[in-house]
C-alpha cells in the first residue's frame, strides 16, 4: 500500500491528487508546519533525511520530490494514462513542463515569499529600513520581473492548447497546479491573465481534485 507523507498546505497535495485521478488505493500520513517557522516537523526525517514533503513510501521504496514521486506512480500504475504518446510533440511538452514547475516556476516565487517576510519580520528599529530597502531592491530588480516574464509565458503557451502538454489533460497539468496556484495566491496572478486563471477554475473543478482536498485537509491554495 502506498503512503503519502502529507504536509499540510504543501507540493503534496499533488500527489494525493495524482493518485486520485489513477484510482490508486493509498494511505495517508499526515504532518502539521510548525506555527511559527512555516517549517515541516522533524518527524518527516524519519522518513526521508531531508525531511520534506511530499515523500511515499510503497512498500520498499521511498520516493521524494513531487517529479520524481509523480514519474514513479506513473510508471508503476499509470497504465499509459495522464503522460502523451513516447516521440509525440505533446510528450516533449509534458516533459518539459513537468520539470519547468519546480526548476523555474517555484524559484522566484520562493523568493518573493522570502524577502516579503524580511519586511515584516520583527527586528531592531535601526535595521529595519536597511532589510526593508534591500528586500525591494531584490524584489524589483530580479524577482518581480522575473515572476512577470514566467506568467507571460505560461499565459502564452495556455494559448496553443486547453492544456500545458496538448488538448489532453495529463500529470504535467498536476505539476504545474501549485506554482500557478502559488503565484494566484502571492504574486499577483489576476484575471488579467485570463488562460491561467481558467486552467485554475478546470483543475478545481475536477472531481479528482475535490476527493484530494478531502482526504488532504484544508489547503489554502484551492481558490481561483
Amino acid at each position: 500500500m502506498i503512503t503519502v507523507h502529507h504536509l499540510n498546505n504543501s507540493r503534496s497535495q499533488r500527489v494525493l491528487w495524482l493518485l486520485e485521478e489513477l484510482g490508486v488505493p493509498y494511505e495517508i500520513q499526515k504532518y502539521q508546519r510548525d506555527p511559527k517557522t512555516m517549517l515541516a516537523p522533524a518527524s518527516l526525517m524519519k522518513v526521508h533525511p531531508l525531511g520534506k514533503s511530499p515523500v511515499i513510501t510503497d512498500g520498499d521504496a521511498t520516493v521524494a520530490e513531487t517529479g520524481a514521486i509523480v514519474e514513479y506512480l506513473l510508471e508503476r500504475y499509470g497504465n499509459g494514462r495522464l503522460v502523451p504518446a513516447p516521440g509525440s510533440p505533446q510528450r516533449l511538452r509534458w516533459t518539459y513542463w513537468l520539470h519547468f514547475a519546480e526548476g523555474s516556476a517555484m524559484p522566484p516565487l520562493l523568493l518573493k515569499l522570502i524577502f516579503e517576510r524580511i519586511k515584516v519580520t520583527p527586528m531592531p528599529f535601526f535595521a529595519k529600513p536597511v532589510a526593508c530597502g534591500l528586500a525591494n531592491k531584490v524584489l524589483a530588480a530580479m524577482v518581480e520581473p522575473n515572476l512577470k516574464r514566467q506568467l507571460d509565458f505560461m499565459e502564452a503557451e495556455l494559448g496553443k492548447s486547453e492544456w500545458f502538454a496538448g488538448n489532453e489533460f495529463s500529470a504535467a497539468d498536476i505539476q504545474m497546479s501549485f506554482p500557478v496556484e502559488a503565484a494566484a495566491q502571492r504574486a499577483g496572478l489576476d484575471a488579467s491573465r485570463p488562460k491561467l486563471m481558467a486552467f485554475l477554475k478546470r483543475i478545481h473543478a475536477r472531481s479528482a481534485y475535490k476527493r484530494a482536498l478531502e482526504r488532504g485537509g484544508p489547503y489554502s491554495f484551492a481558490n481561483d
